[in-house]
């Protein structure tokens, strides 16, 4: 046996008599996953018609970045998504990613296709349901919709987000355009669509979320 192989092995050795008695799990550990913040949401929450990178869940992760948070944004979100299609597909999400937090960005869609807002209400609380019983703390993104659906539907609407995050404890920001959707020139922070906010907004939106979702991020 060479010098260099008997020192390697007299190494090796010596390691594992240190190691005798004693806890060495961290030095043998693989490294622990960065923790998820996902984002299940529809065109407001996938930059519909935003370059890359400037809509409010991208300012989000930067956010989280500047202020050396652990977690990692996934943001997957659909433009066109209904409560319908993401209680369908959040199980997989959830399987494979594991988040310690999502949010809940969906029910305009819903909205303009005038579905029923029993429906709307009964997706929006199985899903939390389900990210919460997947370990998950739970933040829904309410939506409000102009007069025009009438006061009933308007009311029951907007009434159906506080119902569930009462319910279910989860957290709950009221309006994602609040600020933007309610202010005299709001035409100007519109795209051409008058339904998808302009890059301009989303500043204001992640104002709209950050209060309420600082308090659920992992301490």
């Amino acid at each position: 046996m060479s010098l260099v192989s008997r020192a390697r092995r007299a190494g090796l050795l010596a390691g594992l008599i240190a190691c005798i008695g004693a806890d060495c799990s961290a030095a043998t550990a693989a490294p622990t996953a960065a923790p998820v913040l996902l984002v299940v949401g529809d065109s407001l929450s996938a930059e519909y018609g935003l370059a890359r990178g400037s809509g409010w869940v991208a300012l989000l992760a930067e956010r989280l970045k500047a202020q050396k948070s652990p977690l990692q944004v996934v943001n997957a979100s659909i433009s066109g998504d209904t409560t319908a299609g993401g209680r369908s597909r959040l199980p997989a999400l959830l399987t494979q990613h594991k988040p310690a937090l999502v949010v809940i960005e969906l029910g305009g869609n819903d909205a303009l296709r005038g579905l029923p807002v029993t429906s709307t209400r009964d997706n929006l609380m199985a899903m939390t349901s389900a990210a919460q019983q997947a370990g998950a703390k739970v933040l829904l993104v309410g939506m409000q919709v102009p007069p025009n659906y009438g006061r009933a539907y308007t009311e029951d609407f907007a009434r159906s987000f506080q119902q569930v995050a009462r319910e279910r404890r989860a957290g709950l920001v009221p309006f994602l355009l609040a600020g933007v959707a309610d202010r005299p020139d709001a035409e100007a922070w519109f795209q051409s669509d008058r339904i998808h906010p302009l890059a301009k907004a989303h500043p204001l939106m992640l104002d709209n979320v950050w209060p309420v979702l600082k308090t659920l991020l992992p301490r």
